[in-house]
Parts: C-alpha cells; structure tokens; sequence
C-alpha cells in the first residue's frame, strides 16, 4: 500500500508539471501528439483528437510531446511555427505548474494545521542570550544576516551551515516592534559524533538530524536511523543513550554504534571528530499554530519560498563539494522514503497521513520546478536559454545543432539516473 500511495504522489506532480506544458501548447495553438505519464512501452492509451493520452510502464516520468520540438518541423501548428514568446510560455510553463501545485497543496496544509513561527521557546537562564535581551515569545526575524521568515528557516540555517562564529547577531520581533541584538556566545571544542536526538525516558534514541561532514554521517549514518547499541551495550531509550554518554565521554577513540534502520541491525563504526559547539543558549521552534486566511496565504507562500530556497541551497553546496551524486535520492529513493513516512504517520489516523503526504508533495514539486528550471540541454531551462538566445538576436540558433545539445544532455541525464538509482538499490 505504501508504495502505490507513494507512487500516486509521484505522479501527481509529473502529470501537473506536464500539464502545464500540455495547456500553454493548446493555448498557443501548437499540436500535441501524445500526453503521457510514465516512461517506456504503454501500458494504456487513448486517441482525443489529434492527441494520444498514454500511461506507460516506469512511473518515473513524463511527457508532453509536441509537434516539431525536436526537429526543425515549420508547419502549421508545429512548435517552431509559434513565436518565441509563446515558446517561452510552453517551455517554463511546467516548472511554474509545480510551483503553483505546491503552493496549492501549502494552503491545505496552512489551512489544517498552520505554520512554524520562528518563535523564541526557551531562553538559558544567564546566558549571554538572555543578558542580550532576548526573551521567550520573541519572534526571529534575521540571524546571522539571513532573513528568517518560519522556524525551519532557522533550522535549515544552522543544519546546512553550522553555527562557527561566537558573535550572534539576531534581529527579533515584540510587540509588533523590531530590535536587533548581538552577543558573545559560549562554546565548547571537544569530540563529537555528529548528530542530534530527542531526549526522553520512554523515548527511542531516534537520530533527528545528522551534521555536514559530522563523523556519522561519514560514516553513513542517516536522520530517522535508531540507535540500539553503542560499543557493545544494549540502548533502549533516549535517555539510556545520554546516560551511556555521560559516564562515557567521547575521546576521540572509535566507537561502535548499532544503527536500526528499516527494521535491519546494522554496526556502523565512527571516529569521533574534534568539533566546535556553539551555544545560542536559546531554543527556537518547530510547532505549528493556526492562522486566519490572509496568513494562511502569506505562508502557503513562505513554505514554497522555503523548499526553493532549500533545493538552491543544496545544489549549491553540491557544486561546492559539501555533498556528492552518492547523497542524491531518484524516484526509488523517494518513493521508499514516502512509504515509510506514510507507514509512521498511519497510526496517528487519516488526517496526519493525508498532511504527510502533502508534505512531500509541496517538497517534490517545489524541487522538481527547481531542477527543471537549471539551465542543462535537455531540461526546461536548458531550452530557455535558446529560446532566450532567439529572443535577444532574434535569430534561432540552428535546430540541429540544438537537438544534438539536448540528446547529449539526455544521455548524461540518464547515465546520472541510472547511477543515482543504483545507490538507491544499495541503500535500500
């Protein structure tokens, strides 16, 4: 079951995306030979007109395929036939769709459950924090320079980033009024494994969260992971794992963990790095509380904002070097991560599995918006760039040459595909 509801999530957002390609042709008068969702042979198809509408094999997919896109066919009612712009319309017309699907399915989840605001929890008694002003209920605003609009703004902040510097500047929000502070945190460089969990007696030592270049995650440990035993010792609760810690401080020895993952054991061994730990001596949160319908609105809007930013964030860091093609997930990863997340969220009724859904959903739409839109031969943004060409000089760049550009793209794209799926196998 898991798997067909994650593969419905899947689709929906390849079919919209295509969608909105499919609608901008017929708008602008440009033939549509085949709608399709899914890749390789049909496993159902339907003539309409002058539009076949097909379901193929591999849900992985899409297409919207239009008469000469790929050729330097001029006829009546063919791709080139049309002007530039309405080109322009067709091609950035399925990013767009995505983005307005998860806007749409933000609403939902606004509407139900509400938003995170970056709101102040708990402020350390005499911590510099607390000498700053800083109270419980403030709302953040800015930290470290970067605009802070939701809690996991703050969250994605200081997960992609790290908190390395003792000087915090932070601007908050009280009583409809502004102010900015800074102050001098405290710190403490010792050896760390890399990872946070939620403390507690009946608690499982469920790994949250994973640090960039942190030693677990070198080691290949993931957030969602369990703890079930640390070199050699039984741990069955969060609060067993803080108490084996505190009897047994790291040292830069190697340790041994006992991973839980999918129901499967498995000893990882992690050397643990010497590690800066800033202290903002104040915990912000993650709870979401409800709002009228102009905030409904104004945080559909942040939440997709949120997911666009993060996906940037992220390829730039891969460009970088911070991440590798080994960390990236293609529709087996993802279809097995929704399954789980729906396997979590069933106990907790109908309600939270629809919610989680939607979750993912906003995420994947906003990313794959987000992908389509880099300008690589054989994406949409790829295409853009010619068209964008074309419109400048007003001369089209010769469609053969720009055919052979976008099925060398293809080729790479899916060398990158079949590698990405092969880790995923692995991984599973």
């Amino acid at each position: 079951m898991k798997i067909i509801i994650a593969i419905l999530v899947f689709s929906v957002i390849v079919i919209f995306h295509e969608l909105g390609h499919f609608i901008l042709a017929k708008k602008n008068g440009i033939a549509v030979t085949e709608f399709s969702l899914g890749m390789g042979p049909r496993l159902w198809s339907t003539q309409r007109g002058e539009t076949r509408y097909s379901l193929k094999l591999f849900p992985i997919g899409g297409s919207c395929m239009m008469v000469g896109e790929d050729d330097d066919d001029a006829s009546e009612g063919s791709f080139n036939k049309a002007s530039v712009w309405a080109r322009i319309s067709v091609v950035a017309a399925g990013p767009v769709f995505n983005f307005i699907l998860a806007f749409l399915f933000a609403m939902i989840i606004t509407s139900v459950v509400g938003y995170d605001p970056a709101k102040i929890l708990l402020v350390e008694e005499d911590s510099p924090a607390a000498e700053a002003g800083l109270q419980e209920g403030d709302i953040i605003t800015s930290f470290q320079g970067k605009s802070i609009s939701i809690g996991r703004d703050y969250e994605l902040y200081t997960t992609l980033h790290g908190i390395q510097d003792e000087r915090i500047s932070l601007t908050y929000e009280r009583d409809g009024k502004e102010q900015e502070i800074s102050f001098e945190a405290n710190s403490t460089t010792k050896y760390m494994l890399g990872y946070s969990y939620s403390p507690g007696e009946d608690q499982e030592a469920e790994i949250v969260s994973v640090s960039l270049d942190g030693a677990v995650m070198e080691a290949g440990v993931q957030a969602g992971d369990v703890i079930r035993g640390i070199n050699g010792v039984q741990i069955h609760s969060a609060a067993e794992l803080e108490a084996y810690m505190t009897e047994h401080p790291l040292d830069g020895s190697q340790v041994t963990l006992d991973v839980e993952r999918n129901g499967k054991v498995q000893t990882i061994a992690v050397t643990p790095k010497m590690t800066k730990q800033v202290d903002t001596g104040f915990i912000c949160n993650l709870y979401r509380e409800k709002t009228n319908f102009i905030g409904v609105l104004k945080y559909s809007a942040i939440e997709v904002r949120y997911w666009i930013s993060s996906t940037i964030e992220s390829l730039l860091m891969l460009v970088k070097g911070q991440f590798t093609v080994r960390d990236l997930s293609g529709p087996v990863g993802i279809i097995d991560v929704i399954g789980d997340s729906y396997e979590e969220a069933k106990s907790e009724g109908t309600t939270m599995v629809i919610m989680q859904m939607l979750y993912w959903a906003i995420l994947l739409s906003a990313n794959l918006g987000v992908m389509n839109l880099l300008p690589i031969p054989a994406l949409d943004g790829g295409r853009l760039i010619f068209l964008l060409v074309e419109a400048i000089t007003r001369k089209r760049v010769n469609p053969n040459v720009e055919g052979m550009i976008h099925f060398a793209g293809f080729v790479l794209l899916m060398v990158l595909m079949v590698f990405v799926m092969f880790n995923d196998v692995m991984r599973l």
